[in-house]
């Protein structure tokens, strides 16, 4: 048995050495991440009840959203990230709307998630109505910079998610292009929204080539076959996410999180079947 034991770990050390980069690069990360907004629809409601769920499926990296005064889904911030904590999950990363990056506010919240050991916090969304010029997205990368070097004081790293409206063009120029060059790097990475991407009809991978070391954090979440606007669970849709992977030292990527919008049905499902999925290729 023992001998059997020794032929067996010789030959997964030796399988290692020979997996391809993608693999390679998510082992370094060791567990897989998940945004919480994927549940919205029940953890508000349960939020213990949800991490216990999602905790057995195998996720160990959490990104938050809606943390508003010190609280979030219903819970204490910090009691929330310590049950998290206790089923063996870290929240490494939150989002934080445009309304909360600014004066005493936002010095809150990069309090609480220095306490809470956070790694990440993230702008996730503009609203349509300030959508208006580039002008405009310019003075909102200023204020994302200058929210960022707040972060930065506290060890923390800033960063930005993109839907498919920053692919649109204004001016003649690509708004995403544009944000790229206003954002600081010193003090904002990117989050890149793969999906998001591809269904603007862009490539990621040419992002990172462009841009490398920009893109430090991912969401992962498929395209449904017959309409790109929905979500698919990861393994089942039309983006093939092994080369994407494979370039992850290229892109700086740090964390990545699935993230559903859209389900094929019930929610914890998916989230059941994305791990499963993402499980047989890191």
């Amino acid at each position: 048995m023992k001998r059997r034991e020794f032929v067996q770990n010789a030959v997964a050390a030796a399988g290692m050495l020979s997996l391809p980069l993608f693999l390679e690069a998510c082992k370094e990360k060791r567990g897989l991440g998940l945004q919480l907004y994927t549940l919205r629809d029940t953890i508000d409601k349960d939020p213990k009840g949800v991490l216990d769920k999602i905790s057995v499926f195998g996720y160990t990296k959490l990104e938050t959203n809606g943390y508003a005064n010190g609280k979030i889904y219903g819970m204490d911030f910090q009691e929330f990230v310590k049950y998290a904590k206790g089923l063996g999950m870290k929240v490494t990363s939150g989002h934080y709307g445009l309304d909360k990056i600014k004066g005493d506010t936002w010095q809150q919240a990069v309090d609480d998630a220095k306490e809470a050991g956070q790694d990440f916090m993230v702008m996730p969304f503009i609203e349509e109505i300030d959508r208006i010029s580039l002008d405009n997205y310019k003075k909102i990368c200023d204020d994302l910079n200058k929210a960022g070097e707040l972060c930065s004081k506290s060890g923390i790293r800033f960063g930005y998610h993109n839907h498919a409206f920053e692919f649109d063009k204004m001016d003649g120029e690509v708004v995403y292009d544009v944000m790229l060059q206003e954002l600081d790097p010193k003090y904002v990475g990117m989050e890149m929204d793969i999906f998001w991407v591809v269904n603007a009809g862009l490539d990621p991978l040419q992002y990172f080539a462009k841009y490398p070391g920009r893109f430090e954090q991912w969401h992962v979440k498929d395209m449904d076959k017959d309409d790109r606007n929905r979500n698919a669970d990861i393994g089942t849709g039309t983006i093939d996410f092994k080369p994407i992977f494979a370039q992850a030292k290229l892109s700086g990527m740090k964390e990545w999180y699935v993230e559903q919008e859209t389900y094929p049905g019930d929610p914890i499902d998916s989230v059941a079947a994305c791990a499963k999925f993402m499980k047989t290729i890191l």
